[in-house]
C-alpha cells in the first residue's frame, strides 16, 4: 500500500487507529478541559462495523464515518501530528465526499469542538458550512455540513 491509498481498516489496524487518534487529539485535553470523544470511542467496534478507513504505511491518518438516512456522518478524522500539513487530511476529506456519493448520499455532516479553532479554519476550505453551534453536555460544538453536487 502506498501512502496515497485509503482502505477499509481491519482488526489488525485497531491499535494503530487508537494510536493515531490519541496522538491527534491528546493536545486538546488541556484546552477543552475534557477528553475529546474520539479518544474514548470503541475503535475495535467501529473497525468491525466497517466504519473506519485508514491511510499510510504505517497508518498515519483515518476517518470514521457512518451512513445515515440522508447524509454521511463524519464522526472522526485524525491525522498523526508527524503527518499533519502533508495533505493527508485533505485526501481523507475528499475520500469522505467520494464515499458519500458512492452510497447515494448528497451531504456530509460533522461537528467539532468550538475550542478546536484550527478545525474551524480547515472545514470551510473544503466546502463545509456552519449549521449551528450547540452545547451537548461538557462539549461546545460547531456543527457543519457539506452539500455534494
Amino acid at each position: 500500500m502506498t501512502d496515497e491509498e485509503i482502505r477499509q481498516a481491519v482488526a489488525a489496524d485497531v491499535a494503530a487507529v487508537k494510536s493515531v487518534t490519541d496522538a491527534a487529539y491528546r493536545h486538546y485535553i488541556a484546552r477543552i478541559g475534557v477528553v475529546p470523544q474520539p479518544m474514548e470511542r470503541d475503535h475495535a467496534a467501529n473497525v468491525a462495523a466497517g466504519r473506519v478507513f485508514v491511510t499510510g504505511e504505517p497508518v498515519n491518518g483515518l476517518v470514521v464515518v457512518e451512513a445515515r438516512a440522508d447524509h454521511l456522518y463524519l464522526d472522526n478524522i485524525a491525522v498523526h501530528p508527524d503527518a499533519q500539513g502533508t495533505g493527508v487530511g485533505g485526501r481523507l476529506l475528499r475520500f469522505v465526499d467520494a464515499h458519500a456519493r458512492a452510497l447515494g448520499l448528497s451531504e456530509v455532516r460533522l461537528h467539532t469542538n468550538a475550542m478546536m479553532w484550527e478545525n474551524q479554519k480547515i472545514y470551510p476550505k473544503y466546502g463545509y458550512e456552519v449549521l449551528e453551534r450547540r452545547v451537548d453536555g461538557p462539549y461546545d460544538r460547531v456543527h457543519y455540513r457539506k452539500r455534494l453536487d
